[in-house]
């Protein structure tokens, strides 16, 4: 799907040591926090994104930065959808259709034949299930070590 956010952000790989992608994490991690039960909350932490088999990458319009996302790696075949956020103060501008655009766009040059993510259920995730299902994503059964769980959504693309 082609994502027209003018004008274009810049995309990098990151390694997770800037404070201000710290700070969008740790904000990211609050609003998972906040609105799952821990039981529930699968958001990854700094070392969790840190971890073999996860890419993480930023997109930035000049010195701003607009969005995060990762892949993590599941299979030779499959990976998964971690930490996609954009700051609560930047949200409307397309960044986050950009950041998922360049995600599956990762994934295929990655090999990756299958894409899934894990989102909440709750009436506050329905803007980005819907992004979600914008892109072609569709609802699934749990993947990976994830279980069913009310609070959760699972989906899937095929690639």
């Amino acid at each position: 799907m082609s994502v027209n956010c003018k004008p274009p952000l810049r995309f990098a790989e990151d390694g997770l040591n800037g404070e201000r992608i710290q700070a969008l994490l740790a904000e990211h991690l609050d609003d998972m926090r906040a609105q799952s039960p821990p039981e529930s909350t699968h958001a990854l932490d700094l070392d969790g994104l840190r971890q073999p088999g996860l890419r993480f990458w930023t997109a930035w319009r000049g010195q701003t930065l607009l969005a995060c996302g990762a892949l993590k790696r599941l299979g030779a075949d499959h990976a998964e959808i971690k930490s996609m956020r954009t700051p609560r103060a930047l949200r409307g501008l397309g960044a986050g259709k950009a950041m998922l655009a360049h995600l599956i766009d990762q994934a295929r040059t990655l090999g990756y034949s299958r894409l899934s993510l894990e989102t909440g259920s709750m009436a506050s995730f329905a803007p980005a299930q819907q992004l979600y299902r914008s892109f072609g994503f569709v609802e699934c059964g749990p993947f990976a070590n994830y279980r069913e769980d009310p609070n959760s959504v699972f989906m899937t693309l095929a690639l």
